[in-house]
């Protein structure tokens, strides 16, 4: 589809209304009028182009307004929601295809819309997956392991070796703490955790707790000292290794990065590696989710919830379907409320609904520190657990993933981590998005990804880089083995005596559910 370069000529609203009347000339280019009548039906054809070229217009007036980088972006998003709203697909009376579907099943799929509709509201969600499908510990986060620790914030599972030797040196992965962890570990097939535990290592993993209103108090120092270097501890005492290597994902690379700080200005050194997935330290750079965060929202947060309270896990996930509307929100109203259809079983976008609070004080030490002030990245800038931080004192090697199409870290912010850390790093480029890019398992050879020297600048990498084809698990399991010791026989049981099993794998915290 093309458009008039100049959206304040006035030739260029002929030219929309032009094109719109002669939808064949022009055809959309949109996945949401992909079916015949939106491209053939004269009555639905002219919507279809309209919308898209008036769409393209308003985005071209708004590229050309005397406004600075940040104020265009917050307009751009804004622009965005209400341009994605106002889509014809939108609305029963002017899209073809659910009203098709309506005559064709004798009105049942509007019934079913309203029921689904209902049953929504009655959620407080839009249904992205069919939610009976799903239960955690019955057919999601099933990597047969025990609990072997838990406080008031987090459990630490040991999985179950299924190797006959493991490395000496033990995994711990530290998810993310706004989602549940078993987005590593969703089935057999796509679980990275069971990837890892294949591999050869004891991998432990860090279960945080959904936390309700009596853990509302408990801050960013909390989830380092209570959770991250509680969880390094337990593993090194039950393993009795001498270093253990480490995993953080997204906000859990940042917390793990930061109590490996907290360490490190303690003159302890306790890890042999660090793989940070989709993480940033560094938050110049953030993307459109920068682009809501201001000193005004950050002061009515913390006046409202930054002596304790809670940020509940609904209104995050409600903030991130913003941002791909057109993804996450829209499809599924159009299909559901429209056309009568459930969604369908679908486990990342049912790990997407399984909402997480946090506590207030905690979020809002990490909003100001980070995206608000990005203090996190100067040495000394932030004082945690008492201490203050350098990144650059965590002198172990580093694989630093990334993946190309994310929309909540871009993939050069996460880049930027390779020149803050103290040792030596590698840097590996997926493809596509924030989750589909992590959860990448090399046996449906899908995708692909770019490998390379660290180079000074991350466009200077990526002109570099070489491309591969397939998942990038195997290159990060390559990285991670010479730092991971000798083979030693696995263990016969989870923890020990100091630290006995207290419940099979996934656990009490992971099951339950946000209030």
């Amino acid at each position: 589809m093309t458009t008039p370069s100049n959206p304040f000529d006035p030739n260029a609203w002929l030219s929309l209304w032009t094109r719109a009347l002669n939808p064949g000339a022009d055809a959309p280019a949109d996945r949401r009028f992909a079916a015949d009548a939106w491209q053939k039906d004269p009555r639905f054809a002219p919507l279809a182009q309209g919308y898209l070229q008036l769409s393209a217009l308003m985005n071209q007036a708004l590229d050309a307004a005397p406004l600075d980088e940040r104020s265009k972006g917050q307009w751009s998003f804004a622009l965005r929601q209400v341009v994605d709203a106002m889509s014809p697909a939108n609305c029963l009376a002017t899209n073809p295809e659910a009203l098709q579907t309506a005559l064709d099943s004798g009105g049942a799929s509007l019934v079913e819309g309203a029921r689904l509709f209902l049953a929504d509201m009655s959620q407080g969600r839009i249904a992205m997956s069919d939610g009976e499908a799903f239960e955690v510990g019955r057919n999601l986060a099933t990597t047969p392991g025990s609990v072997v620790f838990e406080n008031e914030l987090m459990q630490l599972i040991q999985y179950t070796p299924v190797t006959p030797q493991v490395h000496q040196r033990p995994l711990l992965i530290v998810p993310p703490c706004i989602n549940k962890f078993y987005i590593l570990d969703l089935q057999p097939e796509n679980s990275l955790v069971a990837y890892a535990v294949a591999q050869g290592h004891t991998v432990f993993l860090v279960s945080w707790r959904n936390v309700g209103p009596e853990l509302g108090h408990l801050g960013w120092d909390d989830y380092i000292e209570q959770g991250v270097l509680q969880a390094v501890t337990v593993t090194r005492r039950i393993s009795r290794a001498d270093r253990v290597n480490t995993l953080g994902f997204c906000i859990g690379g940042t917390l793990l990065a930061s109590a490996l700080a907290v360490a490190a200005a303690r003159d302890e050194q306790p890890v042999a590696s660090l793989t940070l997935l989709t993480t940033m330290l560094d938050f110049s750079d953030t993307g459109e989710l920068g682009l809501m965060v201001d000193e005004a929202m950050v002061a009515a947060r913390e006046a409202s919830i930054g002596q304790g309270g809670l940020l509940r896990g609904r209104e995050l996930a409600q903030v991130f379907a913003a941002l791909r509307a057109n993804d996450l929100i829209w499809p599924y109203v159009v299909n559901g409320y429209l056309k009568g259809q459930a969604p369908a079983a679908f486990d990342l976008l049912f790990w997407n609904g399984d909402d997480t609070n946090l506590p207030g004080p905690m979020y809002c030490w990490y909003l100001r520190q980070t995206y608000l002030e990005n203090r996190l990245c100067e040495p000394g800038g932030t004082v945690q657990c008492g201490v203050p931080v350098d990144l650059s004192l965590i002198d172990v090697p580093a694989f630093v993933y990334a993946s190309r199409e994310d929309h909540i870290v871009p993939w050069q912010t996460a880049y930027a981590s390779t020149h803050l850390l103290g040792g030596d790093s590698r840097f590996v480029l997926g493809a596509s998005g924030h989750i589909a890019g992590v959860i990448n398992p090399p046996a449906k050879r899908k995708r692909h990804h770019w490998t390379g020297a660290v180079q000074p600048e991350a466009s200077d990498w990526l002109e570099a880089a070489q491309q591969v084809d397939g998942s990038w698990w195997p290159d990060w399991t390559d990285w991670l083995r010479p730092h991971a010791g000798a083979l030693v026989a696995a263990p016969r049981k989870a923890g020990n005596s100091e630290f006995p099993v207290i419940e099979a794998a996934p656990g009490r915290y992971v099951k339950t559910a946000a209030a």
